[in-house]
């Protein structure tokens, strides 16, 4: 008996391609068969895998099983992979369409974005993390379409089951991003901020949050919407930042087809997505004065003109928007319109960073390792008291977001040996440790008291440099009190003691 060719074509319809039907179905066409046995080693351990050589063979798997994704190589003898995805998508529309190609033709990926409606395009080689992690994104994808498929009949099935649905859904997001959900101490200087939000929330003006990157601008807005009238309209979000005005226009305002090369189709824009509802607008402050001022005109008409449009759109919507600059400082400088300012700054929430507002700092901690443990799959975590005072000591410039990327860091760098439910001092990274920032900042409460040393009684002035001066043996001691009380002559009780009267442990 002759043994078998390891070049042979794959059993393309065979029960064994088809082991576990509660997995996701994948089919890969591919021409090369070391190509289909790569694509199948890298997925199957995820997802059942269907292979086949040709356009032909792969219509036979789709008509006999229930595909979810495709993953079809671009040049193929006979039919492209283009040419093949666009019956695909007239034939099976549910099905999530990938390209997988080694030549990086502008034409190529054009005609698979507009007529085979590809969902991504990857190039060869590829890797086997981008590509498993593409074909996971397509089957949520895939799963998505479903569940509108299924709220389509639930639609047919009548109007009062979505009603108490909808009301359901808005009921738990009202929860979740409720002011009171916003983590804080007693006493926070935030409790000022969300206090005046939630009276303004009520009312239909516009919103300007200033604060630092990181400080939870979204989240505030986010509370803000769904407190208002407008919260089961849509929340859309915009980052200005992110993109070149050019196309920041054709985003929020949307485009007609024809209207610049690659505008193949009509575009709603973000503006009227959020019709009836709230726009966030982040980073506001890094917009050209030119979009500035077509800003400016559907704010105040009430109306936008998609790009390439001759016809206006009446459109309502509530704008929040936020920015790390002080738009005041901005306009006074000519960087930003002083009519739009006005526009927008209809209210002025101004978020403290973390450094102001240090007793914060363990709750929010708190949170985040919880969430933290809950997304890498670990065991739930505590900080010990070393631990909670490297955080406390430390000025955070990054505010929440490094406090976050921090924490995560810990966990995952942590000791492998070590209790997996406590998270230790040492865990962290030098720079907490060292209480470095490498740029000057203050409003730790060591610092504070530090700031006081020049002024005020002769007391004042001493419990400032004491204050200093146990900061400073702490972080050189990495927050080891036997060390650090033995330098100073103190019991581990007595170090406490003064660490707690200064604010440099809790």
């Amino acid at each position: 008996m002759n043994a078998p060719d390891p070049l042979a074509p794959l059993d393309q319809a065979g029960p064994a391609e088809l082991t576990d039907p509660q997995l996701p179905c994948v089919l890969v066409v591919d021409d090369e068969v070391r190509s289909q046995e790569a694509m199948r080693r890298t997925l199957e351990e995820d997802f059942q895998v269907l292979t086949a050589s040709d356009a032909a063979a792969a219509r036979a798997l789709l008509e006999r099983h229930r595909v979810a994704v495709i993953l079809c190589d671009q040049r193929m003898p006979g039919q492209s992979g283009v040419d093949f995805l666009k019956d695909v998508r007239a034939q099976w529309p549910e099905v999530v369409r990938v390209v997988i190609s080694g030549y990086a033709d502008s034409e190529d990926i054009i005609a698979g974005v507009n007529e085979a409606g590809i969902y991504q395009y990857v190039l060869k080689p590829w890797v086997p993390e981008h590509l498993l992690g593409t074909v996971r994104s397509a089957v949520e994808a895939s799963t998505l379409q479903q569940g509108l498929h299924r709220l389509e009949i639930d639609l047919r099935a009548g109007t009062p089951v979505l009603r108490a649905r909808l009301g359901e859904k808005l009921r738990q997001a009202r929860s979740v991003f409720d002011f009171e959900r916003i983590v804080r101490a007693p006493g926070s200087p935030l409790d000022a901020v969300c206090s005046m939000a939630e009276r303004v929330a009520r009312h239909d003006l516009s919103v300007l949050v200033l604060g630092e990157s990181g400080t939870g601008k979204e989240l505030m807005a986010r509370a803000i919407h769904y407190a208002s009238p407008r919260a089961s309209k849509p929340f859309v979000v915009e980052n200005c930042a992110a993109i070149p005005d050019t196309l920041l226009e054709s985003e929020l305002f949307g485009h007609k087809r024809g209207a610049f090369t690659g505008a193949v189709e009509d575009h709603v824009g973000l503006i009227q997505r959020a019709d009836g509802g709230t726009l966030f607008l982040d980073e506001v402050g890094e917009t050209s004065p030119l979009f500035q001022v077509k800003l400016l005109r559907v704010l105040q008409e009430g109306e936008l003109r998609p790009v390439g449009s001759t016809r206006t759109v009446p459109v309502d919507v509530r704008i929040i928007a936020a920015t790390h600059r002080q738009l005041e400082d901005e306009v006074r400088a000519g960087r930003f319109r002083e009519d739009l300012y006005y526009r927008l700054a209809g209210v002025t929430l101004q978020m403290p960073p973390l450094r102001q507002r240090p007793g914060d700092i363990a709750p929010i901690a708190e949170r985040v390792l919880a969430d933290v443990c809950r997304e890498l799959g670990l065991p739930a975590a505590r900080f010990d008291d070393d631990a909670r005072a490297v955080l406390m000591g430390y000025p955070w410039p990054g505010n929440i977001r490094e406090l976050r990327n921090e924490i995560a860091r810990a966990l995952a760098l942590r000791d492998p040996g070590a209790d997996a439910t406590l998270l230790q001092a040492t865990d962290f990274s030098t720079k907490l440790l060292q209480g470095q920032t490498g740029r000057a900042t203050a409003g730790t409460p060591a610092e504070a008291l530090a700031a006081g040393a020049a002024q005020g009684t002769l007391q004042d002035r001493l419990d400032a440099i004491e204050a200093m001066l146990l900061r400073e043996v702490m972080l050189r001691h990495r927050w080891n009190k036997t060390r650090a009380a033995a330098e100073l002559g103190l019991s581990r009780v007595g170090l406490r003691a003064k660490l707690l009267r200064f604010g440099l442990v809790t």
